[in-house]
């Protein structure tokens, strides 16, 4: 399973990104996707999950409410919709795969990660 992050960039403080995460290679084999990020000196934290069908959603309290994830199965493809942002969202974002379909937090419980995208938020 490969996964391919992509949609960072540069923004404004109030700005808004959409960041998407691309699957390849075993498709059958991923249940619940999740979004992590890593601030500079900082150790990597838990954003959003999803679980295969849509129905089970889990975001850390710092981005709820600004954040949404999203998935699209025909497309093999997660996104996580970011509104609102802070200079605090500032980070490299990672997208993570797990086979089993339970949503989790902990980032040992995901399988596959993807190479990750640098947000920066910044005027």
């Amino acid at each position: 399973v490969q996964l391919q992050a992509s949609g960072g960039g540069l923004v404004h403080p109030g700005g808004s990104l959409r960041l998407s995460c691309a699957t390849s290679g075993t498709i059958f084999s991923i249940n619940a996707m999740g979004w992590f990020r890593q601030a500079p000196g900082k150790e990597r934290e838990f954003v959003a999950a999803m679980s295969r069908a849509g129905s089970t959603t889990r975001y850390s309290d710092s981005v709820k409410g600004r954040f949404t994830i999203s998935r699209d199965n025909a497309k093999n493809t997660v996104y996580l919709q970011m509104n609102s942002l802070e200079p605090e969202d500032t980070a490299v974002y990672y997208c993570a795969a797990r086979s089993n379909p339970l949503v989790y937090s902990a980032e040992n419980m995901y399988n596959y990660w993807g190479q990750g995208t640098q947000v920066t938020v910044s005027s």
